[in-house]
């Protein structure tokens, strides 16, 4: 019996699924828009894997739909906080995502957030756009600087790292919060939270959304905060308070604010008040959004169901989660 491969969406970059198609048989998703919990569950029925996006619920419900004969979750997604990690070990289910791949691009878009939230680029254009500029004035849509700023960046891993190299280009000074880099580099210097939060003239957010971290820069971190500071998130969407922060915004405690990531995503016909701030620049969660990128994630998602198909670890195993099955599976003749 040839092994099923569950791929949450239809159409995905790259030739990831062509890969699949290979040694197993995909059944894709083929509906409008994001399958619903029941939908994927019905095309789980009997998958070996699944091919998931980070948006997808991966909780008991879904595993316990597949059966025993499931072996590997592999995220598109770097991000997994979708998944319920208890209920997959309880199952030996290997879960996987994609680390490696998307930090570059995803710290190009981080500082184009930066660019865009000091510098006013939202207001000015909209304001060309809708016939507002009709003389020069030197107090029409002033920022704040960029270059000689200093950064703050909560969370040092591959997409933080890849910031602050960035913001040498910029001459600014870089400091970082994080309790798995304590240490300070030749780019960056560490510290505490607290003296993060009040130096930086720019917060930037790059951690994975826990229980420990969510809601983590909330009314306290922001009061913090300088009143002309930005903060800027490319990390998820809980990490910020958005109550919290659309209350400072509006009440003059902080200068701006750039988000591609929400509590609530997607957000469909009823966006977030933040997206009507003139301080906030909003995004819909596009950090890791080039064709290259993209693809690089599927790929990399499709050669962990491979490996662990055939019997070998998962590549990217998710931290703290085994990378083979509970019950390795025999390996089968040309599956990888």
């Amino acid at each position: 019996m040839s092994m099923r491969v569950l791929v949450t969406r239809d159409e995905l970059p790259g030739s990831g699924v062509e890969r699949l198609a290979a040694v197993a048989e995909p059944v894709l998703w083929r509906g409008d828009g994001a399958p619903g919990p029941g939908e994927l569950a019905a095309l789980a029925a009997g998958a070996d894997a699944v091919l998931a996006l980070g948006g997808d619920p991966v909780d008991a419900a879904l595993l316990d739909a597949a059966g025993p004969s499931l072996r590997v979750v592999a995220l598109a997604s770097m991000g997994y906080d979708n998944v319920d990690r208890a209920a997959a070990a309880e199952r030996g289910v290997v879960l996987t995502h994609t680390p490696g791949v998307l930090a570059e691009t995803t710290a190009d878009l981080a500082f184009a957030l930066i660019l865009a939230a000091r510098r006013r680029l939202g207001p000015a254009g909209a304001s060309l756009a809708g016939g507002g500029w009709d003389v020069f004035r030197m107090h029409d849509y002033l920022g704040l600087d960029v270059h000689g700023a200093t950064l703050g960046l909560i969370g040092y891993g591959q997409i933080g790292r890849a910031v602050a190299r960035r913001a040498q280009g910029f001459g600014m000074r870089v400091l970082h919060h994080d309790p798995y880099s304590t240490s300070g580099d030749a780019v960056s210097t560490a510290t505490d939270l607290d003296t993060l939060l009040a130096r930086a003239d720019i917060v930037s957010l790059h951690v994975p959304l826990t229980d420990a971290t969510r809601h983590l820069v909330s009314t306290r971190e922001l009061a913090l905060m300088k009143p002309t500071a930005t903060l800027i998130s490319t990390a998820r969407g809980g990490v910020v308070d958005e109550d919290a922060l659309l209350r400072a915004v509006r009440e003059g405690r902080l200068h701006s604010a750039g988000l591609d990531v929400h509590e609530r995503e997607p957000m469909g016909a009823e966006p977030s008040p933040l997206a009507a701030e003139e301080a906030v620049v909003t995004l819909p969660h596009i950090g890791s959004a080039t064709h290259a990128t993209r693809a690089a994630m599927v790929d990399l998602a499709v050669d962990n169901i491979l490996d662990v198909l055939a019997g070998l670890p998962a590549r990217t195993a998710v931290p703290g989660t085994s990378a083979v099955p509970a019950t390795p599976r025999i390996p089968r003749a040309g599956a990888h």
